[in-house]
């Protein structure tokens, strides 16, 4: 099965491959199918925004994965304009790169007394066979795989997840420190449920 994986992000598509990589897959994305058109996120949800990623890609694939997430910080009420939700790259509606993003929600964990509890809310969908299914995350999955998001960036960098260099689980260990766990340990019962949901998708 080929499998096209609705990102740019470097760091989405190696995430999806580890999570099926006893699938017998071969995984391609935008850039190796010289696609360059992209998807508008106009959704209310993460889903929604995965939703309608995977159905434009499926202009281009039999088969697509495609996922979204808002950032959520605990320090602002839900209606604060400063509260990143769905526009986690385009706050103030300005597109900004990784670097940007690092000393712009720094700024913010600054603002907000240096450190704050933040959490992402997952979104995602599959392609397959002209269907569209889509998954997310529940709140409570969401705050159980809570950290803290500060104001002081370590110096390693993930590229497409700039945020991990301000970021550091509920243990103080930053999100890129060779000691802490793996992603799939930390959130066991969220990467579970996802599992299921894309076997199920993909008919797999």
């Amino acid at each position: 099965m080929r499998i096209l994986i609705g990102t740019t992000n470097p760091s989405k598509v190696r995430y999806f491959e580890t999570l099926l990589a006893d699938a017998n897959a071969a995984f391609v994305t935008p850039r190796d199918l010289d696609i360059a058109d992209e998807p508008q996120e106009t959704g209310g949800t993460p889903e929604e925004n995965a939703r309608l990623k995977a159905a434009f890609y499926g202009q281009y694939a039999d088969v697509v994965i495609c996922a979204d997430s808002g950032l959520y910080l605990d320090g602002l009420p839900l209606d604060d304009p400063r509260q990143p939700g769905l526009h986690v790259r385009t706050p103030n509606g300005t597109r900004l790169d990784d670097e940007q993003m690092i000393a712009y929600y720094a700024a913010l964990a600054r603002s907000l007394g240096g450190r704050v509890m933040a959490y992402y809310l997952d979104g995602c969908a599959v392609q397959r066979g002209g269907q569209v299914y889509g998954f997310q995350a529940t709140r409570e999955e969401a705050r159980a795989r809570a950290f803290y998001l500060t104001d002081s960036p370590c110096a390693a960098r993930r590229e497409g997840w700039p945020l991990d260099s301000l970021s550091l689980d509920l243990e103080g260990v930053s999100f890129l420190d060779a000691r802490r766990r793996t992603p799939e340990q930390m959130e066991k019962p969220y990467t579970a449920r996802l599992k299921v949901f894309l076997r199920q998708a993909l008919g797999i």
